[in-house]
């Protein structure tokens, strides 16, 4: 079909605003002196649609069962992850033209605005899909966009076990960790399951306990009874209206939380988390980008500072802040929990103690240290 009628057509209704019905198209088309048969106006009605409605022909990619991720990096490139890693999709958008026109539109339902004076946007949809777009000529010649889709539910432990991503060695220690109140801290890399773990670690908390938690974006989901989420708010147009994540923790500790959550450090919001878990805030955990559980201490340095916080400070909250750290990997095109650590602060600086790896198995040494500290925190002899 050509594609100047169709761009012509959607021109008129978007300045026409109302449903994509037969009607409505074949009016546009009748002012556009254009005549079709009623076939080639059912297939417009339906391309039009769909360009103009939810996230347009990538709608049925986000909707599939079991995606997590989709990509466009132009339009035909298009790849998504399903669970199994990523894997190319074979689908058209059309020209450069109709993927940004996507784009602009998209980051409009979010509130947002994308065009050259403001090339980057990241942004929830309404249906709670997080989008990052990057147009032209900073994403090279196409207009480029990553989509990361919510789960409709969280995780349980037992289903984490089954699929794979921790053992029950590990799940056990972990659930001995939560109940005693330790305060612990999910490291990993993009897309490696630090979410996965965290809502599933949560579902598992008492149910008279409140559980406050802290996002940049909403991508949580806990199966519990009681809990409120926060999330952080970007500039509007008029570039007013920010509500930082650092904001966001000052205030949940004013809402009487029984623990505190941060979704994931990524900015001077660690300097309020690490001194909310320093002043009797029990449970408290949080999430952050990081290469290996050994990296956490330099990658929480490199963030206080961000707050003005000395690499001396940092050092000291850390100490009494963090009882235990666990991080996940994608390894094989898997997710998985690798590392169980003790965070520890000597006079040459922060490092972990390793209780458990993959690799090495657990420390029979470290192993002692962990329980020692989880009777103390649980309150037993």
């Amino acid at each position: 079909m050509d594609a100047a009628l169709v761009a012509e057509v959607r021109g008129h209704l978007l300045e026409n605003p109302g449903p994509v019905t037969t009607s409505a198209v074949a009016a546009a088309l009748q002012r556009s002196g254009r005549v079709l048969g009623s076939a080639a106006l059912l297939e417009l009605v339906k391309r039009i649609s769909a360009q103009l409605a939810g996230a347009g022909p990538l709608q049925p990619l986000l909707d599939a069962p079991g995606a997590t991720d989709l990509f466009v990096n132009g339009p035909r490139e298009i790849w998504t992850d399903r669970g199994r890693g990523i894997e190319p999709v074979d689908i058209s958008l059309g020209t450069e033209a109709d993927v940004r026109a996507l784009a602009v539109r998209l980051a409009a339902l979010g509130g947002r605005r994308l065009d050259d004076s403001q090339p980057l946007v990241d942004v929830r949809l309404p249906d709670g899909v997080r989008l990052n777009a990057v147009l032209p000529p900073l994403s090279g010649e196409h207009t480029v966009m990553s989509f990361r889709v919510p789960r409709t539910r969280g995780f349980r432990m037992e289903e984490l076990v089954t699929g794979g991503f921790i053992t029950p060695a590990v799940a056990d220690l972990l659930l001995r960790v939560l109940r005693a109140r330790a305060n612990f801290l999910i490291s990993g890399g993009t897309g490696s399951g630090k979410t996965v773990l965290l809502g599933a670690l949560l579902a598992e908390v008492d149910d008279a306990q409140r559980l406050l938690i802290v996002e940049d974006s909403r991508e949580l989901r806990v199966d519990h009874p009681h809990v409120v989420q926060l999330a952080a708010r970007q500039t509007n147009i008029e570039g007013a209206g920010e509500v930082s994540m650092a904001d966001l923790v000052r205030n949940a500790l004013r809402m009487r939380p029984d623990r505190l959550v941060v979704g994931e450090c990524r900015g001077a919001e660690v300097r309020d988390m690490l001194t909310a878990l320093n002043t009797g805030h029990e449970g408290g955990c949080a999430t952050v980008h990081a290469n290996t559980a050994e990296s956490v201490p330099a990658r929480l340095e490199a963030l206080g500072a961000l707050a003005g916080m000395s690499p001396a400070a940092v050092h000291s909250q850390l100490a009494t802040a963090i009882d235990v750290v666990i991080h996940v990997r994608r390894h094989s095109g898997t997710r998985e929990v690798c590392q169980v650590c003790l965070p520890a602060v000597s006079a040459s600086g922060p490092s972990v103690a390793q209780v458990w790896s993959a690799e090495a198995g657990f420390s029979a040494e470290n192993r002692a240290r962990l329980d020692a500290l989880l009777s103390t925190r649980a309150g037993t002899p």
